[in-house]
């Protein structure tokens, strides 16, 4: 199985577990107070994904390593193709 259908497949049974409890489709008598926090949750489950992504792209990017030999690598090899480029007769 492939992630994506780990995903829908997922997504699909929270979507049907909250339809039933929602409208309450099983006549399981639920108090009213649970028809009425679920209600909403999809909209607190979106907001809490989005939270932890904003966080883990946040430290992602904090704790991100400098690679200082691949810098100067990389103007190492600019150089090197600039020079290339004007012995072809470019101008810059």
């Amino acid at each position: 199985m492939t992630k994506l259908l780990q995903w829908l497949f997922g997504v699909s049974l929270l979507g049907a577990l909250w339809a039933l409890v929602t409208f309450d489709l099983l006549d399981l008598s639920l108090p009213q107070t649970y028809r009425e926090v679920a209600w909403p949750m999809p909209f607190y489950l979106l907001i809490s994904f989005g939270c932890y992504s904003l966080a883990t792209v946040g430290y992602r990017v904090a704790t991100f390593n400098d690679c200082e030999e691949a810098a100067k690598e990389l103007q190492e090899q600019i150089k090197e193709a600039k020079e290339d480029l004007r012995r072809k007769g470019l101008k810059m």
